[in-house]
């Protein structure tokens, strides 16, 4: 292989770094594939370092020794985060999206790739200290969201089901209360998630809490600890929520069928 530019080197350790988040790269492997010196791909290192916390998209770690390497830690500066809830919110706080029984209307947005992949980032940052190996949520709505989180932390996604599924194998069920006051089933193979794991929930939309509560009672069927619980929004009311010490990304402070007025402030995640 030729020698290869600087630039272009640079460029190719960023890609690769971009594409494995939370997952340490051996510097000899990275260095023998781009045909370079593990003195050079250091220097690059830390020019790519400077520059992405200095844009707010994470940082780099590094671990020294004959068998080192260098991970990337996603991250979005606070700044960029409230802009991003912001935009979100105008797109979210129109009167026609106001469904029967206190719901809003979310799925355009949430199909969106740009939201989703921001949103992930967003939760990866937030709970990447909470040792999850996991990343759970229940179908349908709010697995875009799971799947970009648990991108972001390098660790598999497991879906619980609203109806046992015969190719699931044997499984375990428990019923809750939704948001709707209707009685309701969620079911997880018995094969999905191995006992005294971490897990993290994650979900596009909570009310009073009833189905992160489920979730977690459910995991609590596994042997399973929960060590966060992330939600896309969260509604204001009611005030106390079936689960505590959740992360909403924005909140629903206010939703009013009758004026068809809607507001969408920042939520825990900032607080």
């Amino acid at each position: 292989m030729s020698k290869m530019r600087r630039s272009e080197r640079i460029v190719r350790l960023t890609q690769i770094l971009l594409e494995h988040p939370h997952r340490v790269l051996s510097l000899t492997e990275m260095a023998e594939k781009l045909a370079s010196a593990k003195s050079s791909l250091s220097e690059d290192l830390a020019i790519i370092r400077d520059v992405m916390e200095a844009e707010g998209l994470g940082t780099l770690e590094t671990q020294a020794g004959a068998a080192g390497g260098v991970r990337y830690v996603p991250g979005l500066r606070a700044d960029l985060a409230e802009q991003f809830v912001q935009q979100v919110a105008q797109r979210l706080c129109s009167g026609d999206r106001i469904l029967p029984g206190g719901f809003l209307y979310m799925s355009d947005v949430l199909g969106q790739t740009d939201v989703l992949d921001t949103a992930g980032k967003m939760f990866a940052s937030r709970f990447r200290e909470a040792g999850a190996e996991f990343v759970v949520t229940v179908e349908t709505k709010g697995i875009p969201l799971a799947v970009a989180t648990a991108k972001y932390l390098n660790v598999p996604m497991v879906i619980v089901r609203r109806d046992h599924k015969v190719t699931e194998g044997s499984s375990v069920s428990v019923n809750y209360v939704s948001g709707s006051r209707r009685i309701q089933t969620m079911s997880l193979s018995r094969r999905s998630l191995p006992e005294r794991t971490k897990v993290l929930i994650i979900d596009d939309f909570m009310k009073a809490g009833g189905t992160a509560k489920a979730l977690a009672d459910l995991m609590r069927e596994f042997q399973v600890e929960v060590v966060g619980v992330g939600v896309f929004i969260s509604t204001i009311d009611p005030l106390d929520k079936m689960i505590d010490n959740y992360v909403s990304l924005a909140t629903l402070s206010e939703m009013n069928e009758a004026t068809r007025e809607v507001a969408i402030t920042p939520g825990t995640y900032f607080a």
